[in-house]
């Protein structure tokens, strides 16, 4: 089974998960390592010979070293990019972390070194009335990678997703800050500086934006001793 399984979120839509899911992937396949991936909710797919298809879930499945198939990889394709919840609502379709946790058992349990799974939107994007997504990495008691967009607000967000996953029992195992905009932030190194302090966990990387960059591109700018950091042991929270 994957050695070592962590669960991504960020601190908001749109801040660039899957870029740094993926980046994080070819770094560990550099240094020599064999990786799954796992993105069990994707809002916004596309009709195609083959059926639903997710742009995000198929970077992945190229990302990662070992084949899965794409409904391993992304097993419930929801046609609206709208909220998961309601996606799955509007399909038909009951989402429950305990169903996902079952698929994700499934590749976790599958010989690799690391295996990433990604969220969907933030820390508390609902599955269903009653289940936010946080309760899937419950569920399987992962260690969590936090991805912080660099932009005005960015501590606040921060800091509150970071308080949430621990209040809610788990591991901020470490975080990477990225830029999903072409648009730079004002004070940038002093937010970079006290996040490094105020987030109490390992920064694995500090992405830029470059126009039309690849995750491959993207995972130079990851630190290779974090990496391994990942792989070896969990941080203590």
């Amino acid at each position: 089974m994957a050695r070592k399984t962590y669960f991504v979120t960020g601190t908001d839509t749109g801040v660039g998960k899957t870029q740094v899911t993926a980046a994080l992937l070819y770094a560990a396949r550099n240094a020599g390592l064999r990786t799954l991936a796992i993105k069990p909710v994707a809002a916004g797919c596309e009709e195609t010979a083959d059926g639903l298809r997710n742009d995000d879930a198929l970077l992945l499945q190229q990302a990662a070293t070992e084949p899965l198939s794409y409904q391993e990889i992304n097993p419930f394709a929801l046609a609206e990019a709208i909220a998961p919840h309601a996606a799955a609502d509007n399909a038909g379709i009951k989402l429950s972390a305990r169903r996902l946790a079952g698929f994700c058992s499934g590749v976790m349990g599958k010989p690799a070194d690391l295996c990433l799974i990604e969220g969907a939107g933030g820390w508390r994007v609902p599955l269903n009335k009653r289940e936010t997504y946080a309760r899937l990495p419950q569920e399987l008691q992962l260690p969590v990678i936090l991805v912080v967009d660099l932009r005005l607000g960015c501590i606040n967000h921060a800091l509150l997703t970071a308080e949430a996953i621990r209040r809610d029992g788990l591991v901020v195992a470490g975080w990477v800050a990225n830029r999903a905009g072409a648009e730079r932030m004002a004070a940038e190194a002093q937010t970079l500086n006290y996040l490094s302090q105020a987030l109490a966990a390992p920064r694995l990387g500090n992405l830029p934006f470059l126009p039309a960059a690849s995750a491959e591109s993207l995972a130079a700018h990851l630190d290779p001793a974090a990496i391994a950091m990942l792989i070896e042991r969990l941080v203590e929270n």
